[in-house]
């Protein structure tokens, strides 16, 4: 593992199931998540992606790809263009510093409009990875709400 190595690309279909499915399953019951016909009243095409199911979608990309043992220290997100049913999202990693036994990931999810996701995640691989499993996590929301920023911790 080096700064600049990138990471193998995830392919994610936007399914109507996975919109809905992730607003449930995170207790958002916002009507553009689930109701197409109020999501139009309120402007957009078509129902919408939320904030928490894509990132827990780029927590499974960072340990898909690091294996089982690794360890999500931060995730810091911002979001861009929508996902909306029938998109394909293609999250992309590369990592951008090494520090011991954690990396800096550099991650972006792309859509045909454009960058639906951009942020970093911390991840602990090899020797510390045991530190701060169960202890101390947290998530906090950085912005106001609606902004569309999300930051998740792990703490030793």
């Amino acid at each position: 593992m080096r700064v600049g190595d990138e990471l193998a690309p995830l392919e994610i279909p936007i399914t109507r199931t996975l919109i809905v499915a992730g607003a449930v399953a995170s207790r958002d019951y916002q009507d553009v998540h689930h109701d197409a016909e109020a999501a139009r009243e309120k402007g957009s095409p078509d129902i919408f992606m939320n904030i928490l199911t894509t990132n827990g979608l780029v927590g499974r990309y960072i340990t898909d790809r690091f294996g089982p043992g690794c360890t999500l220290r931060r995730v810091a997100i911002r979001l861009g263009a929508p996902n909306y049913p029938g998109d394909t999202m293609v999250l992309t990693g590369e990592i951008t510093a090494v520090d011991g036994g954690s990396a800096e990931v550099r991650v972006v999810g792309a859509n045909a409009r454009g960058h639906h996701v951009t942020g970093t995640v911390t991840v602990g691989v090899g020797a510390d990875i045991g530190i701060g499993i169960g202890i101390g996590i947290g998530t906090g929301i950085g912005g106001a709400a609606g902004s569309g920023q999300a930051e998740t911790g792990a703490g030793t």
